[in-house]
């Protein structure tokens, strides 16, 4: 199987924590140059860090900048304008009752995960075309098929990656080039933490009480009945950048441990 991406360049959005920053992990591992992209430079440099401590021959560059505005996702074209990869995966969310989701917010969800990877691919896409060869993976989530009820907008934010990869994927009819999404399901990255620690102080339980809770209540159809690590969905998407994947493409390919219970 080969996953030699030698010679390839890889851009990551949102890739200072969580499954973005696994990621990086994976495809420097693979040996591809990878670019760190986050809000600021503080956290860029900490990514690179990171990654340079666990593997000293990686090859990475940093760039600060707000995908979730044209001008930022603009100045990224400007200082990555070639590359070989790119992992759309910058990405926002929240818990909020649907008659509480403000016109602001719904736009604000749309805006940050379906337009930042809209306005990259809609420029990285034809230069692609052209070099004959490339991968664009969108980082989806089980919650744009099993929509939430507590985050309907972040489903519907999800669900639209999903159709504009797809139509995407279209485009590269006879090439070398792929458009798949990945659909992680709940994952424990940082602000999971975050998250429940605020829920079990509201509530007097602990931490442990609310993972379980997770699993027995909020996504009981889960399989694997806990989160998956960062680096268990960083697997697949690694997968899906390298040259092995290459028959794989328009997928909507799920790491969510089993909760959506339709077979395709």
């Amino acid at each position: 199987m080969d996953l030699n991406l030698n010679g390839r360049h890889a851009l990551i959005t949102g890739s200072t924590r969580g499954i973005g920053l696994a990621t990086a992990m994976e495809l420097t591992s693979m040996g591809a140059s990878v670019v760190i992209n986050g809000c600021s430079q503080q956290t860029v440099d900490q990514a690179i860090a990171s990654i340079s401590n666990k593997a000293t021959n990686a090859k990475l560059t940093g760039f600060a900048a707000d995908l979730s505005t044209a001008e930022g996702c603009q100045s990224m074209i400007e200082a990555v304008p070639d590359l070989d990869i790119l992992v759309n995966n910058i990405g926002i969310y929240e818990a909020k009752n649907f008659e509480h989701i403000s016109d602001e917010d719904w736009e604000a969800m749309f805006t940050v995960n379906v337009m930042s990877g809209v306005r990259l691919s809609r420029y990285y896409l034809p230069y692609l075309l052209k070099k004959d060869w490339g991968r664009i993976v969108f980082i989806s989530s089980e919650s744009g098929i099993f929509i939430p009820q507590e985050m309907i907008h972040y489903g519907f934010s999800k669900a639209a990656q999903l159709a504009i990869a797809r139509g995407m994927s279209e485009l590269t009819t006879g090439t070398n080039i792929t458009v798949n999404s990945v659909l992680p399901g709940p994952t424990w990255v940082e602000m999971q933490k975050v998250r429940l620690r605020k829920r079990a102080e509201k509530t007097g339980a602990t931490v442990e009480d609310m993972k379980k809770h997770t699993f027995e209540e909020r996504r009981p159809t889960s399989l694997l009945k806990r989160y998956a690590t960062s680096e268990e969905v960083a697997s697949m998407i690694a997968y899906v950048c390298s040259p092995a994947s290459s028959a794989t493409n328009g997928a909507a390919l799920r790491v969510d441990g089993g909760i959506v219970r339709t077979p395709f």
